[in-house]
């Protein structure tokens, strides 16, 4: 069967629901017509024997049909499709309905397959074999070997020692799936046994609030002992990859009771909230109440310990928690006695009480029976006494669906770490738009001066204490990353042991250099990175695996990190990690030790010289400046995904342009061109219910063009606000305007503010401005929305609201301004990256190099029109949310209509886009297309 793929790009007029929500449809689908060039032959094959038959909770538009029968094919096929499908066309509920039916379809193949396979085996064979005619050859067979023909008994005694493999194989898979759902189905119906679960749970309590009464009461003064706790601080001896001795072929219980993954679908997106409205979506699905859905997320989002997750940050969590999980393992080996002692005499030897391997087995199993956010998650795990975090990475492996964040999946430690394995499955990437950049981001390392300072000093005091008790090669490995930190601080202008808050940097400035260069001007190019990586990476305590089948040794790999954690919780008045001024608006993590920031800092030079580049820069003071690994080729860290997943979906409601995927991301990955499938559909919304206007010059006449030599021009700034006093005369509801950037939106307000547009536009509308605060942006659309509603129940001259946004700021993303809250979209100028930008001009020269020209233009003009274009596209995306929506969606800059640009815009918007050269008749259409919508409005 021969692949014919070139993109599948479809503009459906979308039918109507006629059913009532919560009614179920299987609809046998047909395939979409195929477009000129478009569809692939293997489609059209498959649509001759049968057609996917698609469950839906009411009927589906037409364009989620096609949506769902692309969608198939790809799984079906093993390909890699780009899905586009804007935000209000149900987008979430047809990737479940046509993922989910594809891997029911499949999982009833694999059994009938597993079946057919098992009947056909004839177990005789088997039984009858002589120990001196393995192969079961008959005497005409021998005589004839004998005889000289050649017999190649060797290869048949193979192919069938290959099939009986494959039959125990599957009978012993067989096995695991029935016990597993018979446990399952005997959780999901017996509730005595629940209740029986509770009152042990209950019992387990008393039992040891007792022991805890009891342990008060005889508790006296007692002096911590020193050799006890510098015992936990000595590390055990590393050996790298290349040195370790052959380990012993016997499982450890753990690893042999480890279940084996079924084939799943992995979905990933990019924050919390959007993946606990993707299992909300699954749980009003025809598959709610039979899917098995695990969702992943950090101990921040799922801790039910409340000395743990009242910590101020990530990383405390997380060290607090593997700290608890080595006392437990060091308790199981002490003696009843010897535990309580140690207890008493150390207080911070506290156990996590729901870390417990019984009731975490019980969560998993209830998490497995029926699907559940995080949120529910984290309440049945405070119920049941047991870790919601590690027991959603126990049911991993028999999950169906694993919902998790970005970081989880893109990052390969973190994904091993969680015990994620791709080989054969399925992975939806949601919310993708920004997935280049997200990799990229992922796999950039920066450390500040501060944090080498404070990381040298710690190390350099537990090499001292600990010198004559350390194995040798952990000894060298240790003065080794000395050794480097020493250099990379010299980098930077400073010195060892001396306060970089103090320490003044006279040549500010950036600089950028290859990975090798660095290494030569770092002078420990010599040193073999991978073994030290491999050092520093094993005594960390970032690991998060769900169960440690090496957990004896846990206690001495944790042990550096441990004496690093007691000199942050001591300060030695040496070194201070570097206090930051009150304009910054964020409060950044707080990092337990440098040291995390030194190890990603240090894995990151390992990769390939054209891979990357070094940033080194210098400001004010040490402690200021910092080295960042920058990431240039994100395709490199991709490639790892793609190669082991069966299938790959890469979705969004906006993914335009689309080339730039293909280019960076997919073909630098070495996927093959005819593995792509391109899937773009149009909007729900009736063609009427949206006016995108390009406006190339205001009232007065002034042209329209927000260049950065022109943008601070006062004739424009007037113009621009003389466009929206006219604006908040004919636009119902909310407006919502989005700036370039924060410093803009600041110089315009106040220029405004001088001039008196600001007082003509308060006098229209209520104004609105974004804050950089991310604490305080719920606060301010409260009040935007109590305004709107109140404009809207009672009219008067100020009707509605005006709120100043800012391009790629907490607004611009993930904020849905449906109906009245955004009635207009207006973008002031094109937000073009900052092209003087260090880290921007060394991507542009790298794209220049690695690829191609397109229609004249070189990759690296493409990529600076792609970052704007993209962040446009998010930005008024925010307005339409579903079919009966409407919204008006203004471009303030004529060089929107240039073809190039024109083209970068979502597909359904294109396709309506006006351009207006003269102000008057664009404001009459855009009254014309409310006058019309209210006259619509009063008629229903």
């Amino acid at each position: 069967m021969r692949n014919v793929i070139d993109p599948l790009r479809l503009s459906i007029t979308p039918g109507r629901r006629q059913a009532a929500p919560g009614a179920t449809f299987e609809r046998g689908l047909q395939g979409p017509e195929p477009a000129p060039g478009g569809i692939c032959e293997d489609m059209a094959e498959e649509k001759s024997h049968a057609s996917p038959r698609f469950l839906f909770p009411f009927k589906p538009y037409s364009i989620q049909e096609d949506f769902m029968n692309a969608l198939y094919h790809v799984l079906e096929a093993g390909k890699i499709g780009i899905f586009e499908s804007p935000t209000g066309t149900g987008k979430s509920l047809s990737l479940i309905c046509g993922a989910l039916t594809w891997l029911r379809d499949f999982e009833e193949k694999k059994k009938l397959e597993a079946a057919q396979l098992l009947e056909d085996h004839v177990p005789q064979q088997e039984l009858s074999q002589d120990p001196q005619n393995p192969c079961g050859v008959d005497g005409k067979e021998l005589e004839a070997k004998a005889l000289g023909a050649e017999l190649d008994w060797v290869t048949e005694f193979v192919q069938k020692k290959a099939e009986r493999d494959l039959v125990d194989k599957l009978k012993d898979e067989e096995l695991k799936r029935k016990r597993r759902e018979e446990r399952l189905e005997k959780i999901r119906n017996n509730v005595q046994l629940k209740y029986a679960l509770k009152r042990k749970r209950d019992d387990d309590d008393d039992t040891e609030r007792l022991i805890q009464m009891s342990g008060e009461m005889v508790t006296s003064k007692q002096a911590e002992t020193l050799d006890g706790e510098d015992e936990s601080f000595i590390l055990a001896d590393y050996e790298s990859d290349d040195e370790k001795k052959p380990k012993d072929s016997g499982l450890s219980d753990e690893e042999d009771l480890e279940e084996e993954h079924v084939t799943k679908i992995y979905y990933c997106s990019r924050t919390h909230s959007q993946l606990s409205q993707f299992v909300h979506e699954v749980q009003k699905s025809p598959f709610g109440k039979d899917i098995r859905l695990v969702s992943l997320g950090s101990r921040q989002n799922m801790c039910v310990n409340d000395e743990v997750r009242y910590l101020r940050s990530l990383q405390l969590i997380n060290d607090r928690c593997l700290e608890m999980q080595k006392n437990k393992r060091d308790d199981r080996k002490r003696s009843e006695d010897e535990v309580e002692t140690l207890k008493r005499r150390r207080k911070s030897r506290v156990t996590c009480p729901f870390y417990k391997h019984e009731q975490m087995q019980s969560l998993r199993d209830e998490l497995l029976v029926e699907v559940k956010d995080i949120e529910q998650l984290v309440l049945l795990g405070k119920e049941m006494k047991a870790c919601p975090y590690y027991a959603s990475r126990f049911a991993i492996p028999p999950a169906q669906l694993v919902v998790m964040p970005y970081q989880t999946l893109l990052h390969n430690l973190t994904r091993q770490a969680s015990g994620i394995k791709l080989k054969g499955q399925v992975l939806v990437i949601d919310e993708a738009h920004n997935l280049i950049d997200t990799i990229t981001g992922i796999h950039s390392y920066k450390v500040t001066g501060s944090q080498l300072c404070c990381a040298h000093s710690q190390l350099s005091q537990y090499m001292e204490r600990y010198r004559s008790r350390l194995k040798a090669k952990n000894l060298m490995y240790i003065k080794q990353i000395l050794y480097v930190l020493v250099k990379l601080i010299h980098i930077l202008g400073g010195k060892v042991g001396q306060n970089p808050n103090m320490q003044k940097i006279f040549q500010d400035g950036t600089e950028l250099q290859s990975i090798n260069d660095f290494l030569f001007r770092a002078q420990f190019d010599n040193i073999n990175l991978f073994k030290l990586f491999g050092f520093v990476n094993k005594y960390q305590v970032s690991v998060s695996k769900p169960n440690n089948t090496h957990g004896q040794k846990a206690s001495k790999t944790a042990a550096l990190e441990n004496f690093l954690q007691k000199l942050n919780e001591k300060p030695t008045g040496e070194v201070t990690l570097h206090e930051r001024g009150e304009d910054i608006e964020e409060e950044q993590p707080v990092m337990a030790s440098p040291m995390m920031q030194v190890e990603g800092f240090i894995f990151a030079l390992t990769s390939t010289n054209k891979d990357g580049r070094v940033v080194i820069q210098k400001q004010g003071t040490v402690s200021q400046s910092s080295l960042k690994f920058l990431l240039l080729n994100p395709a490199v860290h991709f490639a790892e995904v793609v190669k082991e997943c069966r299938a790959v979906v890469i979705a969004g409601g906006t993914m335009q342009p689309v080339e730039e995927f293909k280019d960076q991301l997919l073909l630098a990955s070495g996927v093959s061109a005819d593995r792509l499938l391109e899937f773009s559909c149009d909007h729900v919304i009736p063609p009427g219910n949206i006016l995108p206007v390009i406006l190339c010059s205001g009232p007065s006449g002034q042209q329209l063009e927000f260049t950065f030599q022109k943008r601070d021009n006062t004739q424009l700034l007037d113009e621009c606000g003389r466009v929206l006093v006219n604006l908040c005369k004919v636009v119902p509801g909310g407006i919502v305007c989005f700036f370039p950037s924060y410093e803009y939106e600041k110089r315009v307000y106040t220029h405004w503010e001088k001039t008196g547009l600001l007082t003509q536009l308060e006098a229209r509308k209520k104004i609105f401005q974004e804050p950089k605060k991310a604490t305080q942006v719920e606060q301010v659309l409260s009040e935007y929305s109590r305004c709107i509603q109140h404009s809207s129940r009672s009219p008067g001259l100020v009707a509605g609201g005006l709120l100043f946004s800012v391009v790629g700021g907490k607004m611009s993303e993930g904020i849905n301004f449906s109906d009245d809250l955004g009635r207009c979209v207006v973008m002031v100028g094109m937000p073009f990256p900052n092209i003087n930008s260090p880290e921007l001009q060394e991507k542009m020269a790298y794209l220049d190099k690695t690829l191609p020209k397109t229609d004249g233009k070189t990759p690296g003009k493409l990529l600076v029109e792609n970052l704007c274009m993209k962040a446009v596209n998010q930005s008024i995306g925010r307005a339409i949310r579903h079919r009966e929506d409407y919204a008006a969606i203004v471009l303030l800059d004529h060089r929107y209509t240039r073809s190039n640009i024109l083209s970068k815009l979502p597909t359904w918007i294109r396709a309506r886009t006006k351009a207006e050269t003269s102000f008057g008749p664009a404001l009459g259409a855009i009254g014309k297309f409310f006058r019309d919508k209210k006259a619509q409005g009063d008629a229903k």
